[in-house]
């Protein structure tokens, strides 16, 4: 049995924290209007204060899943 203080996976010991920041809170994503649309879209990237390319990129990624056929399976 592995105490609670040793790790089962020596090799993962030294990693540490992740030192970049792309922790996101969901601050835009939780005050967010309900659906998805490019007003929403284009909200939650004000939010986030993202830039003007980002804003066009998720836009453009919308516009994508827009044109997908919605699945017929499941529930």
């Amino acid at each position: 049995m592995t105490l609670p203080t040793e790790t089962a996976h020596p090799e993962l010991e030294g990693l540490g924290t992740y030192e970049y920041g792309w922790a996101d809170s969901d601050v835009a994503g939780a005050s967010a209007r309900r659906g998805l649309n490019e007003d929403v879209v284009r909200d939650i990237s004000a939010k986030k204060n993202e830039p003007e390319w980002m804003t066009k990129l998720r836009l453009k990624g919308l516009k994508l899943f827009e044109k997908k056929p919605m699945p017929n399976w499941g529930s």
